[in-house]
């Protein structure tokens, strides 16, 4: 079950489903691809300024729901090619900042939840790695890109071999994601940080979000990419929240940001 809310500029997207680790199959895929479809047009209306992911129970998302899948007729092409990865590139589009808090296992497509997120915040007791060694299957949901990105090759078969899996604090230290916390500080300390990048200038964080994800996937060059900067800054001077932003400097004072381009 998915379920959204919208409060103070904030969407809240809910992976709810504890009794199966929030395991998501096609039904929950497109349940979860609705949710980021009402969030995008509350935030083309000004109304979302910043997302945040989370998973009710034991964990964050053990990946594909295959307690009712049939191995000889399965159709994994399907279920990753024409589900899975769409839903991860329009989570990756989302035009406002994402967040995602994680405890407990994030593994398969709940890693790929993941790598389509801005910033990703761990508990302690996260699980991370690739456990289908035990299945006869390969990590998937773009699991090899952000371990072999991160962690090298070595370390990335190292896991796929052994199906051996990381701590959250071991996942922050390696460079797969931004801040490990106590489990039970995790979703406060989240929606804290969330509740602030709400207020800020939404259209500069997402030109920053696509500069970065163009540097990512375009493997842009020193030049190229200040370039890149160039452009977007010369278009973000032409808003409100950058006339708020300077005069509120020389004012000495807090800026308000609309969060409008």
């Amino acid at each position: 079950m998915i379920e959204l809310s919208i409060e103070n500029n904030i969407a809240e997207v809910v992976l709810n489903a504890p009794q199966k680790m929030n395991a998501l199959d096609e039904q929950a895929l497109g349940d979860l691809g609705a949710a980021y479809d009402d969030a995008a047009a509350a935030a083309a209306g000004g109304t979302v300024r910043a997302l945040l992911l989370r998973g009710e129970g034991r964990g964050f998302c053990a990946g594909r729901d295959i307690s009712g899948v049939v191995p000889e007729t399965d159709d994994a092409y399907h279920y990753l090619g024409n589900l899975v990865t769409p839903l991860l590139k329009k989570m990756a589009a989302f035009p406002a900042p994402t967040f995602a808090a994680v405890h407990g296992p994030a593994l398969g497509v709940g890693l790929g939840l993941l790598i389509a997120t801005d910033v990703v915040y761990v508990a302690e007791n996260a699980k991370i790695g690739s456990p289908f060694a035990n299945l006869g299957a390969t990590l998937d949901s773009g699991g090899h890109w952000l371990f072999t990105e991160r962690l090298g090759p070595h370390r990335t078969l190292d896991l796929i071999y052994t199906a051996e899996l990381m701590s959250g604090r071991e996942a922050v230290e390696a460079g797969l994601f931004s801040r490990v916390m106590p489990a039970g500080e995790l979703l406060e300390n989240t929606r804290t940080i969330v509740a602030r990048v709400a207020e800020g200038a939404t259209g500069a964080f997402r030109a920053s979000k696509e500069l970065v994800a163009n540097i990512r996937d375009q493997r842009l060059g020193l030049w190229l990419a200040t370039e890149e900067e160039n452009v977007a800054q010369g278009e973000l001077c032409k808003s409100g929240d950058y006339a708020e932003g300077f005069k509120a400097f020389q004012e000495k004072r807090k800026p308000v940001f609309k969060g409008i381009s």
